[in-house]
C-alpha cells in the first residue's frame, strides 16, 4: 500500500540526505567537491563491520567508531591533499581530480584487504521485530536509520544557524578571505569541516550497508553519483537542498519500484531530476552567483 511504501522511501531518503549533507559541506566550506566522499562512505560501512566483528562491539560503538574513523580520513585528505592545493591557489578541477586519485587509492586498499566478495554484518545485530503503528510496519532498522538521520541533520542545522560556531563556517562560505582578516580562523575551520562531513559518509555508509545487509569495495560509486545529483538538485552548497534533495531522490526510487519496476529505478529517478533541473537550473535553492575568494 502507500503508505507503507512511503515509510520504506523516508527511511532510504534520509541516507540519501546524510551522505549529501556531508557533501555539500565540504563544498559550501571548502569550495571543493570531494569526489573521494563515495570511498569515504564505503569505508564506514567496512570500519563498522570489523568493530563490530573483531571487538565484538555493539551497534551505538560501531556507528561511532565509523564516524571517528572516516573523520579522520577526511581529515587526512584535506591536510595531505587539499590543503597544499589550496597554499597553491589550485584551480577548482585540480582537487576534484586529486579526489579522484584517493577514491580509486581507498577502493583498491579495501579490495585488497578484504576482497571483492560482499560481507555482512554479524546476524541479530539489529533487532528483526516489526513494530506497527496505525497499521504500517516499521522495523527496528528502518526506524533507528529515520531518527538518527534527522538527529544528526537537526543538530548540525542547528549548530548552523544558532551557533557562533556556525556563523564562523558560514562567513567562510561566503569568503574565506573576508573571515580570515575578522579573526576566524580558517584553516582550523577547514580541517573540522573535513572531519565532520567525512564522518557523517561514513554514518550514511553504515546505515546502506544495514539496509542492503551488503558491503562490496565499490558500495561508494553508485552513492557518490546520487550525492552530486543531490546537491545540485538541492543548490550547490546549501543545507536545506541537500535534505530536501536526498528526500526527494529516496521517495523517487522506491515509489519507482513499487509500481513501475525495479530496473527503472535509477532512470525516473535520474529523469525527474533532470526534469526539474531544466525548470530550475540552479536548484531548488540554489543562487547563481560565484563564491568571493
Amino acid at each position: 500500500m502507500l503508505e507503507q511504501q512511503l515509510v520504506n522511501a523516508l527511511s532510504l531518503g534520509c541516507v540519501y540526505a546524510l551522505f549529501a549533507l556531508g557533501f555539500t559541506l565540504i563544498f559550501g566550506v571548502l569550495g571543493v567537491i570531494n569526489l573521494s566522499h563515495g570511498a569515504i562512505f564505503m569505508v564506514g560501512a567496512y570500519a563498522a563491520e570489523q568493530a563490530v566483528a573483531r571487538f565484538a562491539l555493539p551497534l551505538w560503538g560501531a556507528l561511532l567508531f565509523a564516524f571517528v574513523f572516516c573523520g579522520l580520513l577526511g581529515l587526512a585528505v584535506d591536510v595531505l591533499v587539499l590543503r597544499p592545493l589550496r597554499a597553491r591557489n589550485a584551480p577548482h578541477l585540480i582537487p576534484m581530480i586529486a579526489t579522484i586519485g584517493v577514491a580509486i587509492i581507498l577502493n583498491n586498499s579495501v579490495q585488497g584487504i578484504f576482497g571483492a566478495e560482499s560481507l555482512r554484518f554479524p546476524p541479530g545485530l539489529v533487532p528483526e521485530d516489526l513494530l506497527m503503528f496505525g497499521g504500517l510496519q516499521l522495523t527496528a532498522l528502518e526506524l533507528g536509520i529515520i531518527f538518527l538521520s534527522f538527529g544528526l541533520m537537526a543538530a548540525l542545522l542547528l549548530a548552523l544557524k544558532k551557533t557562533q560556531f556556525g556563523r564562523a563556517l558560514r562567513a567562510i562560505a561566503e569568503s574565506p578571505k573576508a573571515a580570515y582578516l575578522v579573526g576566524i580562523n580558517v584553516e582550523g575551520l577547514f580541517f573540522f569541516t573535513s572531519f565532520a562531513a567525512a564522518g557523517l559518509g561514513g554514518v550514511a555508509g553504515v546505515l546502506i550497508g544495514l539496509y542492503s545487509n551488503a558491503l562490496f569495495p565499490l558500495m561508494g560509486q553508485p552513492m557518490l553519483h546520487k550525492g552530486i545529483a543531490v546537491i545540485i538538485l538541492g543548490g550547490m552548497g546549501d543545507i536545506r537542498g541537500a535534505l530536501i534533495g536526498g528526500l526527494f531522490l529516496g521517495f523517487a526510487e522506491v515509489l519507482s519500484v513499487a509500481y513501475i519496476g525495479s530496473s527503472m529505478r535509477d532512470a525516473v529517478a535520474f529523469g525527474l531530476l533532470f526534469l526539474i533541473l531544466l525548470v530550475r537550473p540552479k536548484g531548488l535553492f540554489g543562487r547563481l552567483q560565484e563564491r568571493k575568494v
